[in-house]
């Protein structure tokens, strides 16, 4: 009975730990974009483009291959 609540307990503290994990990280990188201005167009630039490279290819898939009527 007690090996069940010990083993309880610890898979407990396991998933609390990656929550705090994930809680460190984001507030480590909320940091950094409040308090360091070149981070953050250091990360819109690697959105844009991200996203610039996704349409340029979108669009050569769409005009590599006429649509079947």
């Amino acid at each position: 009975m007690l090996k069940k609540i010990t083993k309880r307990a610890a898979h407990k503290r396991k998933g609390q730990s990656t929550v705090e994990y994930i809680i460190l990280v984001a507030a480590v990188i909320a940091a950094l974009l409040i308090f360091l201005p070149g981070f953050r167009t250091a990360i819109q630039n690697t959105l844009t483009s991200g996203t610039n490279g996704m349409e340029n290819m979108a669009g050569r898939l769409q005009t590599s291959r006429p649509l079947s009527p």
